[in-house]
Parts: structure tokens; C-alpha cells; sequence
């Protein structure tokens, strides 16, 4: 279980730099990546459906559940993930993308009747601190509309991971949500073709990230989340924008400033916070439920 873990947050992270390195380099556009994205994650998932269909007969029975707003909500992540990535290191993306999502999640869950305590109020505030701490103006600030793009891939990607949690099968329901999500990103293309362009590279790089680093790593992720708790699949991920920070140091040479280092350290802190508030609510929920049953007993 560890292991797959590990390549699942290492894939999730794989994806910021992959895209920042096609975008950085000039090997191709926003909307061409995120086009040959889709479609090579749609391609590979329909292979592995179709190799799981030919070992188990159960499964080619299985029914595919089409749901336009997953797709739609997976659009909007791969489009504004890779117009923001334009023009934003990999690590400080990762890091406003997966800030955004946490928050957006939670946010979610106090519209739809959750509480909040003390620690969970002082976490979220800490992480939104954070985060504003990044965009203050000067020098190593990411450029704002581009960070507003960051943000919303974030909340795509929130609305995405909410309704990936009613998915029964990961790989069927991947697979739909790809296919439903590439009308979308083609509009987009479509609308902004007269700026498209491809390098070889660009290709290559656009194909790893919807082949391996997308499709792949999700199927593979909410394999993971229905065997472990909420809070340790939210724990988990706070490693994403840590391993893409490390990752654009090593192969884009990006600069480690000391912006970049604090609001990491205080973003991931509110949000572990949070997290920590959770487990401590659930943990205080159930010795409650233990406390009634034995005095059913």
C-alpha cells in the first residue's frame, strides 16, 4: 500500500513538471497539451478497460455511469492547470493547487452542514495566510492572473475529487469522465487555435502526462482512497507540492527563494492543522458511538 502511495503523489506531482517543462521550454501550447492530455488519458484508459474486460468476464458487463459535470469539472482542471503553468513555477502551482483544493473541500463540506472547531477555524486561516504570503507583490510573486488560473484548476480539481468519491468502479468511471471531458477541452482548443503550436518534445511530454502521470496515477489513487480514511488520503497529499518544488529545482533550475519556502511551510501547516482537527472530531465521534453501544449493552 505504501508503495503505491508513494507513485501515485510522485505521479501527481509529475504532472506540474511536466507540464512546466513543455510550457517553459516553448515545445508546445497550452491547449495543445492539454488536448493531447485528455485524449491519451482517454486512450489508455480504454486499454486497460478493455485488458480487464478480456481477464474478467464480470467486468466487460460492467456498466459505464456518464456524468457530464465530472467531465466538465475534469476539463476545467486540465485547461486552467496548463494556461496557468504559462507563466508559474511547477512548485509554487502544486503548491496553490493543492492548497486551493484542500480548502475548497473543506469549504464544501461546511456549506453542506459540517462544523468547524477551533483548530480547523485557526488552520484555515493559517493556510489562507499562507497562500497570501505568496502572492504579495515583489520579485518572486507568481504573476496573479496566472495564479487565479492556478486556483481555478484547484477548484475544478476539488469538485472532481468530491464526486470521484461516489465512484463505485475508478477505471470505468475514469474512463467516462476522460471521454466527457474531451469535447470541452476541444472547444477551448478550437477557440484559441490560431495560437497552437507542437514540438516532438511538447508531444512526448503532453502524452506522459495524460498517460502515466493523469490517468494512471487516478485510477491507481481512488483505488487507494476507498482503503484508507478521509484524513489520511488529505494527509497524504500535502507531499505533492513538496516533491514538485524539489522536482522544478532539480530539472527546471528553478529558484528556491525564501517566499516560496515559508508560505510552503505555513500553507502546509494550516492545512495539516485542519486535517488534525478532523481526526481528533472523528476520533472523539466514535469513542462516543463505543460509549453508547456499551451502555446498550
Amino acid at each position: 500500500m505504501l508503495l503505491k502511495i508513494c507513485i501515485a503523489m510522485i505521479a501527481f506531482a509529475a504532472n506540474s513538471i511536466l507540464c512546466r517543462l513543455a510550457l517553459a521550454q516553448h515545445q508546445i501550447d497550452p491547449m495543445s497539451f492539454s488536448l493531447i492530455r485528455v485524449c491519451s488519458g482517454a486512450a489508455v484508459l480504454l486499454l486497460l478497460y478493455a485488458l480487464t474486460a478480456l481477464h474478467d468476464q464480470s467486468a466487460h458487463g460492467t456498466k459505464i455511469e456518464w456524468n457530464i459535470k465530472n467531465g466538465f469539472y475534469l476539463a476545467l482542471y486540465i485547461v486552467a492547470f496548463s494556461m496557468a503553468y504559462l507563466h508559474i513555477d511547477a512548485g509554487v502551482g502544486a503548491l496553490l493547487l493543492f492548497g486551493t483544493v484542500q480548502l475548497s473541500m473543506v469549504g464544501y463540506g461546511l456549506c453542506h452542514g459540517e462544523t468547524i472547531n477551533v483548530r480547523r477555524g485557526i488552520g484555515l486561516a493559517i493556510a489562507i495566510l499562507g497562500i497570501l504570503i505568496l502572492l504579495l507583490p515583489g520579485a518572486s510573486a507568481p504573476n496573479l492572473l496566472y495564479a487565479g488560473m492556478m486556483v481555478l484548476s484547484g477548484i475544478g480539481w476539488a469538485m472532481y475529487s468530491i464526486a470521484g468519491k461516489n465512484m463505485q468502479n475508478p477505471l470505468v468511471s475514469s474512463l467516462a469522465n476522460f471521454v466527457l471531458a474531451v469535447p470541452f477541452v476541444l472547444l477551448v482548443y478550437i477557440t484559441l487555435y490560431s495560437q497552437s503550436f507542437t514540438q516532438p518534445k511538447g508531444i512526448i511530454l503532453a502524452i506522459l502526462s495524460g498517460s502515466l502521470a493523469s490517468s494512471g496515477a487516478y485510477v491507481l489513487w481512488y483505488a487507494i482512497v476507498k482503503q484508507i480514511d478521509r484524513v489520511t488520503a488529505s494527509s497524504v497529499q500535502l507531499s505533492v507540492p513538496c516533491l514538485a518544488i524539489i522536482g522544478g529545482a532539480l530539472f527546471l533550475g528553478e529558484p528556491l527563494s525564501w517566499r516560496i519556502i515559508l508560505s510552503a511551510v505555513i500553507i502546509l501547516a494550516g492545512i495539516g492543522l485542519v486535517i488534525w482537527a478532523s481526526a481528533q472530531k472523528g476520533d472523539t465521534k466514535n469513542l462516543k458511538l463505543e460509549d453508547i453501544n456499551h451502555e446498550r449493552k
